[in-house]
């Protein structure tokens, strides 16, 4: 897996886009220069192409792309990676995914299984040891944990949880996260699922009187 460094080594500028919170971040990334961001609190199908415009993004000018794969807002994951394909669709250019605990996790120094967010009905993500995402009940976390601002949660946070900044300016501006192998090549950008869907089967049949 190759870091944020090497990326921007081989494949300078590259759009970078974070739609897992309730703030849509997008940067423009290269080698030797200063990044460039922009955030937005609309819903990602518009705050996405508002940050573009605000960094006035040529797309075309991009030579790859990078996004957060989850967890999150699976809507705002998606609408980013619906992007990511339609462009790589004009000119395909190679796409790389991160998780955001990760990131969080590697910027804070603590472990990566300290690092947590809602995953619905009662369960919450976490990084088990290997890197693999799992979803675990409430109440069989324990310890200090933290949560990234911005992530929604449906249930109380577990006992010793805090919230911790979710700024991908600042996470990624750190020469340690920078760094380190938490990005993946994908040929096909979509949000992190934990299994494919599984769908019941329907049978139409013709209304019958009794």
């Amino acid at each position: 897996m190759p870091s944020l460094t090497q990326i921007l080594g081989e494949q300078s500028p590259v759009l970078l886009i974070d739609a897992a919170s309730a703030t849509v971040q997008v940067a423009v990334l290269a080698r030797g220069q200063a990044p460039r961001w922009a955030a937005s609190a609309k819903e990602a199908g518009v705050g996405l192409f508002e940050c573009l415009d605000q960094l006035d993004a040529e797309i075309g000018a991009m030579r790859g792309f990078a996004f957060c794969e989850g967890p999150g807002s699976i809507l705002g994951i998606r609408t980013a990676a619906m992007a990511i394909r339609a462009w790589d669709a004009i000119a395909p250019r190679p796409a790389y995914a991160y998780c955001g605990l990760a990131v969080v996790a590697r910027a804070l120094g603590r472990p990566a299984a300290a690092v947590i967010a809602d995953a619905r009905r009662g369960l919450w993500h976490r990084i088990r040891d290997g890197g693999a995402l799992e979803r675990l009940p409430g109440p069989e976390l324990s310890g200090e944990l933290v949560t990234p601002e911005g992530f929604r949660h449906w249930d109380p946070l577990p006992p010793d949880t805090s919230t911790v900044p979710y700024d991908l300016a600042a996470l990624l501006g750190d020469p340690a996260v920078a760094s380190a192998d938490l990005f993946r090549l994908t040929a096909a950008p979509d949000a992190f699922l934990h299994a494919e869907p599984s769908y019941a089967k329907w049978v139409p049949q013709i209304h019958r009187a009794p």
